[in-house]
């Protein structure tokens, strides 16, 4: 297969030689012209490129053009039951594909971990483009389409799709920033996978272009604007349980491996990989499973641990409610230390200094099956979330604590009041992505999403001080954000912001 697509007629060339004809005239309620779509490429379609590319296509708003990855195809991406992205692609496409893909179908499962096994599923730049193009071909009247191009590289990819107006950003967490950043300087709006860099420095420069170029962007998070964010931060604002000192707030990843030394044997590179290209901006290595797909989490070059997986979500919740900026210093306490991955279990004290009226304040994160100590008097489904393999936020003020669910899911206070109860969840309610919803308005002119980089940059960099300590165990890192550097330690600051491999520069 060639890696170049197959030469299009641009959709606005073609659109300008007829008359255009009201949609209402040409389809029903929630239909959207053509003209109207906003063109979209979906970069890195391993299975969290694969699940969102699936949500965004059977969007009317969005017309998904082109799918990239370094990858042409495999079935070794971890997903979370049996065949789960294959039957979550048919149920996408419809009454008459249950048997679409079957050469897609699972090789089986693999152990990752003591603790973890997963379904093996395929990713990659074909099975993408075979599932957009069956998407739109199901729905066309001629039952076939092949208006989906797929790169091995998003550089060529930006060169040559001339009418591509967004990009979905699915990469190992290492290319975020770069892809990012070149599609900011092309006009394309960006939609970015948490966490949204790897590095502080690529954030402030993120928030920077993105401010510049005026383009929209979003990470597909919805804590900001979640109702349990809403909640607590009216029960904290009246004073539920008093002025907060402490914030408590454990996972239960990792999942994949990590406490491991590199390698010291070299494999053969898969056909249909382009390993260097994979590698982009981290340093050289060669070739090995230990690193890919989704293992790549828990290596210092690829990934953001347990903290950037997940501390996106939570915290992104947390500086909402409680008006935070990055924090004045940060420490961590692990399991044994290791130079290239993060380690198995670890504890990290981020201190917030005094901000108006409000005190000052210490997260504290668990992650590795650590949790906090767990008060007493709480109820029965509270004490649940302190037991192994559960996760949870605890807020502590001076009159008492607030408990709830990973992201805040489900609060509740103590001592407890009638005056703070959350009201019963709505059985069989749906879900709909509303940082998706909300990134695709300001796409078309609409407010700035609340998950934008600008926003989401002070944020990113707190949990990525939170990384930084990970690697440095027991020491306490002062940290000057205005300088945006470590005041106390210079092998720290050697991690801020790392330079890239020079081919790979952006």
């Amino acid at each position: 297969m060639s890696d170049s697509p197959t030469p299009r007629i641009s959709r606005r060339t073609f659109a300008a030689a007829f008359t255009i004809v009201p949609r209402r005239v040409l389809g029903g309620r929630g239909y959207v012209a053509p003209s109207d779509k906003l063109t979209l490429a979906a970069i890195g379609m391993g299975r969290q490129g694969m699940v969102v590319t699936m949500d965004l296509i059977s969007r009317p708003e969005i017309q998904v053009v082109a799918v990239c990855d370094c990858n042409q195809a495999s079935k070794d991406y971890a997903e979370y039951s049996p065949n789960a992205l294959l039957n979550a692609a048919r149920k996408l496409l419809g009454p008459g594909h249950e048997n679409w893909g079957e050469d897609l179908a699972s090789p089986g499962v693999v152990q990752l971990t003591h603790s973890f096994k997963t379904s093996l599923g395929a990713g990659g730049r074909e099975p993408a483009r075979r599932l957009v193009e069956a998407y739109y071909a199901a729905r066309e009247k001629a039952g076939s389409y092949h208006g989906c191009a797929a790169y091995r590289d998003f550089r060529e990819l930006l060169d040559k799709e001339k009418d591509l107006e967004a990009v979905y950003v699915a990469t190992p967490d290492h290319w975020h920033a770069p892809i990012s950043l070149a599609a900011m300087r092309k006009g394309k709006h960006v939609l970015c996978q948490k966490p949204m860099a790897h590095s502080i420095g690529e954030a402030r420069r993120m928030a920077q272009l993105a401010r510049e170029t005026k383009v929209a962007t979003a990470l597909p998070v919805n804590n900001p604007t979640s109702e349990a964010t809403r909640l607590i931060a009216e029960w904290l604002a009246d004073g539920a349980i008093g002025p907060v000192r402490e914030v408590h707030n454990w996972s239960s990843r990792p999942y994949w491996p990590q406490g491991v030394e590199r390698p010291a044997q070299e494999m053969p590179v898969p056909p249909g990989l382009d390993w260097d290209l994979w590698l982009g901006p981290a340093p050289w290595r060669p070739f090995h499973k230990a690193y890919l797909p989704f293992v790549w989490r828990g290596w210092y070059d690829f990934g953001c641990g347990s903290f950037g997986d997940m501390g996106c979500y939570s915290f992104a919740g947390l500086f909402k409610i409680l008006e935070l900026a990055p924090p004045a210093a940060v420490e961590a306490c692990s399991s044994e230390s290791h130079e290239e991955t993060f380690p198995l279990a670890s504890i990290v004290h981020l201190d917030f200094p005094a901000r108006g009226s409000r005190p000052a304040l210490r997260i504290s994160w668990y992650d590795g099956g650590l949790r906090p100590p767990r008060p007493a008097g709480l109820s029965e489904q509270d004490q649940r979330r302190f037991r192994p393999g559960q996760e949870g936020v605890m807020y502590v003020g001076e009159k008492g604590i607030l408990l709830g669910g990973f992201n805040g899911d489900s609060p509740r206070v103590y001592p407890e009041s009638k005056n703070y109860q959350a009201p019963p969840r709505q059985p069989g309610a749906g879900f709909r992505d509303r940082a998706i919803d909300q990134w695709i308005a300001a796409c078309r002119g609409g407010p700035a999403a609340p998950t934008n980089f600008e926003l989401q940059a002070p944020v990113t960099e707190a949990f990525l001080l939170g990384c930084l300590a990970q690697r440095l165990p027991g020491e306490r890192l002062e940290w000057d954000a205005t300088a945006m550097r470590v005041t106390n330690s210079e092998r720290a600051n050697r991690y801020v912001d790392p330079p890239y491999r020079r081919e790979y520069a952006v």
